[in-house]
């Protein structure tokens, strides 16, 4: 088993919470996880009938069978559990009585605020990180072997092809997920939608449009990306709101939580089709995104992150924020450095008053350099 940097913090807040919720997109590793560093504890998944109807129907009788020390996987599948688990460890108090785990997000974050608020540590687990697949020596050949393959634990241990994962993971997320979380009338148009948002990777999200392309009223755009967002599918980069300049743009960005996913509903079948297709650009800038986005999450950190654009299209591409400090990364595929890099990243600098060593181009090349305005990062530098 591939060693998850989540861990750490994940005993930890087994020792401070009589809950820990671990959440994240399906096939991520949450059941694997918590079941090797936890053999001691009993499991129960709610995806089996049985024990979701027990849960449902008789949950005092269900916490009488699982008292303590118990994994209860898809636990948004007994909502109505959450009231009595706050009942019930609030009478033992003691620490580290339950793990949860869950792909529903929506459904999850809805009963823990109305129930196990203050009882609860909440972790997110994405698929493995680059500094996992690196440790054990599966991290693909190229940056563009990374962007198709994606990071999904079962195509590392059972050794597939993309092609032979992502659409069966997209068939059963749609059949079996949408149908659950809302009444989704045209399945295929909802896959239509989905395809749609990948071709908007790392561009400014205009609902309109979307809508327009997909044939669907507007109000049901934004409901169907919460969908996608509450499953752990896409995500949205707020835009900086600090106020260097009045003419800021305010619609937020579109990115992937699995490059791989992306390239499949791209029609992306081989890797040779990455380096010369229209997104590549954006799919290497989704890849770095999400870098920064597991390194946070995998720390039990709520993600700092943002971007800066101006109505002029002066852009950076990724702001983090540590400690109260801005660090800018202007994110480029290209191989080969090139002076124009610099031109919105060096704008921003104007206005902002950042120090040149907290702003960075990362590229596609593989070569570093410390820059006197400017450090120049690979992926591998990251």
């Amino acid at each position: 088993m591939i060693e998850r940097t989540i861990t750490p913090k994940l005993y930890r807040m087994m020792e401070l919470y009589p809950i820990v919720l671990l959440t994240g997109p399906r096939q991520s590793g949450k059941s694997t996880l918590l079941r090797e560093k936890f053999p001691e504890y009993q499991y129960v998944s709610l995806e089996d009938l049985d024990s979701r109807g027990f849960a449902r129907e008789d949950p005092r009788g269900f916490l009488d069978t699982y008292p303590d020390k118990t994994i209860i996987d898809e636990a948004q599948y007994a909502p109505n559990l959450f009231s009595y688990l706050q009942t019930h460890v609030d009478l033992a108090h003691k620490d580290g009585m339950y793990v949860l785990s869950g792909s529903q997000n929506f459904q999850l974050m809805e009963q823990i605020s109305q129930s196990l608020a203050g009882r609860v540590a909440i972790l997110e687990l994405l698929p493995f990180s680059r500094d996992e697949l690196k440790t054990v020596g599966l991290l693909p050949k190229t940056i563009d072997d990374e962007i198709f393959m994606g990071s999904y634990p079962r195509l590392f241990d059972k050794k597939m092809h993309p092609t032979e994962y992502y659409p069966y993971y997209i068939k059963t997320y749609v059949e079996r997920d949408v149908r659950q979380l809302k009444n989704v009338s045209d399945l295929g148009l909802f896959v239509k939608f989905i395809k749609l948002c990948a071709g908007r990777i790392g561009q400014l999200l205009n609902y309109s449009s979307l809508a327009n392309d997909c044939g669907i009223a507007v109000s049901t755009a934004h409901a169907w990306l919460s969908l996608l967002e509450t499953s752990y599918i896409v995500y949205r980069l707020c835009p900086d709101f600090n106020n260097f300049s009045k003419r800021l743009i305010k619609s937020p960005k579109l990115y992937f939580h699995d490059t791989g996913l992306a390239c499949s509903l791209l029609e992306i079948k081989d890797v040779k089709q990455v380096e010369n297709h229209y997104l590549k650009g954006g799919l290497f800038e989704n890849h770095v995104i999400n870098m920064f986005l597991k390194r946070s999450y995998n720390k039990g950190e709520n993600p700092q992150l943002s971007f800066w654009r101006d109505n002029k299209g002066r852009e950076v591409d990724l702001l983090e924020t540590v400690e109260g400090k801005q660090f800018a990364y202007e994110i480029k595929s290209g191989k080969t450095y090139s002076s124009d890099f610099l031109d919105s990243l060096l704008y921003w600098v104007g206005l902002s008053s950042a120090d040149a060593e907290h702003c960075n181009i990362v590229y596609g090349g593989d070569k570093s350099l410390k820059m006197s305005n400017c450090n120049l990062l690979t992926i591998n530098d990251l």
